[in-house]
């Protein structure tokens, strides 16, 4: 099986007094809040693609991808549907939800369920919910894709190793294959890596290499037992539009703000409607500090502008109509380690 792997390795390849609301794009309105329209509609949703008539027995199966934080789980999730269905962003625990992803392919249809990073480091009220989140899922999945960044494990890794069920089959994905140099570096710690556990399969691969996706998928096909779909043939996720609206803004407020600002920031969404294409979403950033605040604003609000600009654009492109996006911000000190609070943000 070793032998196997390596030779499969590819090349190096209206808000309180005191709050904040700024909206995008730029057309100033009453009291201060900045609000508008999309003026173009983006691309349509990247469906999965759809089995008109596929041949032989249906398959389907929950396929669980684990790792610690800032592995590589979200990026890879979005390369094996097609469409971005989970953030990603250089902050640690940018995923703070189960995330199911889903691709339907010829007479099989694979239910990917993307699950935060399993934390170690701080133990408050987020992030116990967010591991609870992660030991919940295992149990109930017919495959664990055991996400690890080729050549390293460390104590983050082993820890998540541990929480592993025995009897679920579980594959090694030697993730960011792109920074290793050659198969030579590889070989003695996927040797390592055997040793710890007897898992299914080894797979070495890069996340952003489409072929090295398709190998996978063909991998885990196998896995997937016969049953009847989960879900219908040209469904991508199983979350709702307004929970991706508070994706999409929490993601450009983590890559915007960078370390500057605590992971425990969050987005609550205060209003959705429709009206044709169109959607009017206004949302609330929470921070914990006040100090938090003018970073998310920025000088003469140029930051919220942006986070609010880009958010809106990634909408748009996922949703294939306009959208009306004001965004504000609010204080809640202490909020990530009140468990009430942490369960009326939406946290398991």
């Amino acid at each position: 099986m070793l032998a196997q792997a390596l030779g499969k390795l590819p090349g190096k390849a209206g808000a309180p007094a005191g709050d904040e609301a700024l909206g995008t794009p730029e057309p100033v309105a009453e009291e201060g809040a900045v609000q508008g329209a999309a003026t173009g509609a983006g691309p349509g949703v990247a469906a999965s693609v759809p089995a008109s008539t596929p041949e032989g027995p249906r398959r389907c199966g929950l396929v669980a991808i684990v790792g610690r934080p800032n592995v590589g789980k979200s990026t890879l999730l979005n390369a094996l549907v097609g469409q971005k269905v989970s953030i990603t962003s250089a902050k640690a625990q940018t995923t703070r939800h189960r995330i199911t992803g889903v691709l339907t392919q010829g007479a099989s249809q694979f239910v990917f369920v993307d699950t935060p990073g399993f934390q170690t480091r701080h133990s408050n009220a987020l992030n116990r919910s967010l591991n609870k989140t992660v030991l919940g899922t295992l149990p109930d999945v017919d495959l664990i894709v055991f996400v690890v960044e080729a050549g390293r494990f460390g104590p983050a890794d082993a820890q998540v190793l541990a929480l592993l069920p025995p009897q679920v089959p579980t594959l090694l994905l030697a993730n960011k294959l792109d920074a290793v140099q050659s198969r030579a570096e590889l070989a003695p710690w996927l040797l390592q890596m055997q040793q710890r556990r007897a898992y299914a399969e080894y797979v070495p691969m890069s996340a952003k290499s489409p072929r090295d996706v398709q190998r996978l998928l063909a991998i885990v096909e196998k896995y997937l037992p016969q049953q009847e779909w989960l879900h219908d043939a040209d469904a991508l996720t199983d979350r709702s539009e307004r929970f991706m609206a508070a994706e999409m803004v929490r993601e450009k407020l983590f890559r915007l703000t960078g370390d500057e600002l605590p992971y425990t920031s969050t987005v609550q969404i205060d209003q959705f409607t429709q009206e044709g294409e169109l959607r009017r979403i206004a949302a609330t950033i929470v921070v914990e500090r006040e100090g938090h605040k003018g970073m998310v604003i920025g000088e003469g609000g140029e930051k919220l502008k942006r986070i609010g600009s880009e958010a809106r654009q990634e909408l748009e492109k996922l949703w294939g109509g306009k959208v009306f996006l004001q965004l504000w911000v609010k204080v809640r000190s202490g909020w990530a380690d009140n468990e009430a609070r942490v369960r009326s943000f939406g946290y398991e």
